[in-house]
């Protein structure tokens, strides 16, 4: 299985290439494209409608101003749609986009991670890919142990050298 990583446009590549990048060090396949809900529409439905038959487990979709590329693209699909919403050059400080893939009507869920948050949006396929492929899965709880042992590191190195070392 592997996941689906689509943009608005060309200018989502700097936050959307973060949920390739950890997908990449979790071992999970995936495909990225652009596809715009506005200028590609057909492109965009038949993304969507063909997601499943092609192995898709998981799209994490990035969007910024508007923001309907998630929630459309979740509307024709029954595999799970992560929105990551991007704070684009005409953006509201980015809350025209949270709010359009967040606020979306009953019956059409979007997973919606924060702003610029495609790392987010990228673990969270690994999981959902995870529940059926357990080496991924091992890859995520490696990941995960990971991010515990640095904190602890940190913890110590603080308490051990004191806060003052570390500015």
């Amino acid at each position: 299985m592997k996941v689906g990583i689509i943009m608005g446009s060309q200018s989502d590549l700097k936050v959307m290439s973060e949920a390739a990048q950890v997908l990449e060090e979790l071992g999970v396949e995936y495909e990225l494209t652009v596809v715009s809900a506005h200028r590609t529409p057909e492109r965009m439905f038949d993304y969507a409608t063909s997601a499943k038959k092609r192995g898709l487990a998981a799209i994490v979709a990035g969007a910024g101003g508007a923001a309907h590329l998630p929630g459309m693209v979740a509307s024709m699909t029954s595999i799970p749609v992560i929105g990551v919403p991007v704070k684009s050059r005409n953006s509201i400080d980015g809350w025209d986009s949270i709010l359009s893939i967040l606020q979306m009507p009953s019956g059409v869920p979007v997973a919606t991670v924060a702003l610029d948050g495609a790392k987010n949006a990228g673990i969270l396929a690994a999981k959902i890919v995870g529940v059926t492929d357990s080496k991924v899965s091992d890859n995520v709880e490696k990941f995960m142990q990971d991010m515990k042992d640095k904190v602890l590191t940190s913890a110590n190195e603080i308490e051990t050298d004191g806060w003052e070392s570390k500015i």
